[in-house]
């Protein structure tokens, strides 16, 4: 009997196809077929058709996971628990990554002998950054119905789980409220898994655009920048993830990769946090996470926890501080690792948003914001991989967090290594 291709091969196959046929696109001069049938046609029309499809069940699916998540603890003692070391964990990753990243931009130095000056083709376009003050103040919403319809996500997590507390401390009475609440969860998860059939067309065209139109002179240009950024990440994954799990759970970590595979292969196309969420509510699922745990920490995660884009901050505070020959002492590496941190949780997880963060972190000590185009052109690049970093640490965090609260079936994590990678 012949084997069924799982949705995981299906997507790393248009991924790969997609990078073939966006090199070959590149080679091919611009004209009509090229630029408008294809390009702004066709690859359009699949690649941002399936992340719009995606964007459209994420607040739904974010807000009422939250609410069944929270309202499902009972106690409140527990949420409190979770919502503690989710915290701790998320921004304390946060931290360490971008002191790693610092530390191997002082000893790597990145942008030391680099003339880029010549690639800053105008001022660089970026979007207002927020106060710390304001980052903190603006997750109280005043209107939590403009913040749905709106997709302020931290806003969004704080009325689901104000919500799911109030329907937890009233038990019996919210059961109504509650079962409705779960018959819509498992629509949006259906919904998610219909949209899901359409990802390796979206893949493929995501990726077919991204080299067509990116090509490889920026890539080579900032070749040291960008190889400097991934060996933080490696390390960051590799120690601090690796060295975590190994440490909180004293469980194998190979379980997990081998399902993470499926909601890499999204976060690399999409460059987005929040279009995983999905793939990870599930994956953590079949490794044997409780609802309670999962349908918290990983929404809150794919808003809070950005390890990968702290050490890319890192890496271009300091490449940007020696392209244009300033010197960055103590003080200004602690005023980075204090931004960054507290910076990432006000952000969205969607494709870009790296570029407001790093434009408040390089305000903060002073940097020239001109110096983002010179990282521009390979931004699209980074943003796969640390997208990837990201929502790893969402994953890893929901395990450890869900063997400490004793909401993790280490019988169905392990045996899910014998199993299908995914079901077809």
């Amino acid at each position: 009997m012949k084997k069924k291709t799982t949705l995981t091969t299906k997507i790393l196959t248009g991924l790969l196809l997609g990078f073939i046929f966006g090199l070959i696109l590149k080679s091919i001069p611009d004209g009509y077929i090229k630029n408008t049938i294809i390009l702004d046609g066709v690859l359009k029309v699949l690649g941002t058709g399936f992340t719009s499809a995606i964007k459209m069940m994420v607040v739904p699916l974010v807000f009422v996971s939250l609410v069944c998540g929270t309202s499902s603890m009972g106690d409140i003692n527990k949420l409190g628990r979770i919502g503690g070391k989710t915290m701790l964990f998320y921004l304390g990753t946060t931290a360490i990554a971008i002191i790693t990243s610092l530390a191997l931009g002082i000893l790597l130095k990145p942008g030391m002998g680099l003339d880029m000056s010549s690639m800053v083709t105008g001022k660089v376009a970026i979007g207002e950054s927020k106060s710390i003050v304001e980052i903190i103040l603006n997750i109280i919403p005043s209107n939590p119905i403009q913040s749905l319809a709106s997709g302020e996500m931290l806003q969004v997590i704080f009325f689901a789980v104000l919500i799911g507390i109030a329907m937890s401390m009233i038990g019996q009475k919210a059961d109504i409220v509650r079962n409705i609440f779960e018959s819509l969860n498992e629509i949006c998860m259906k919904m998610v898994n219909i949209i899901m059939l359409f990802a390796p067309y979206g893949v493929f065209a995501l990726v077919s655009t991204t080299f067509a139109t990116t090509g490889t002179e920026a890539i080579f240009a900032l070749l040291k920048y960008v190889g400097v950024v991934l060996l933080g990440m490696l390390v960051h994954i590799s120690v601090v993830y690796g060295g975590l799990f190994k440490l909180l759970t004293k469980q194998s970590i190979a379980p997990f990769i081998k399902k993470f595979t499926r909601v890499a292969a999204i976060t690399f196309s999409t460059a987005s946090s929040n279009a995983s969420v999905p793939a990870s509510l599930e994956i953590m699922e079949e490794l044997g996470v409780g609802k309670s745990t999962r349908s918290f920490t990983i929404p809150m995660g794919a808003t809070i926890n950005m390890d990968g884009t702290a050490i890319m901050q890192g890496v271009a505070a300091l490449f940007i501080a020696q392209i244009y020959g300033i010197d960055l002492g103590i003080n200004d590496m602690m005023t980075i690792v204090l931004t960054a941190t507290l910076a990432s949780i006000g952000t969205a997880g969607v494709p870009g948003v790296g570029m407001i963060m790093l434009s408040m972190v390089l305000q903060s000590v002073g940097l020239p914001l001109e110096g983002i185009g010179l990282i521009m052109g390979v931004e699209r690049i980074i943003d796969m991989f640390r997208t990837t970093v990201n929502v790893m640490g969402d994953n890893v965090c929901t395990l450890i967090i869900a063997k400490c609260e004793n909401d993790l079936d280490l019988d169905q994590y392990n045996s899910s290594l014998e199993g299908n990678l995914v079901q077809g």
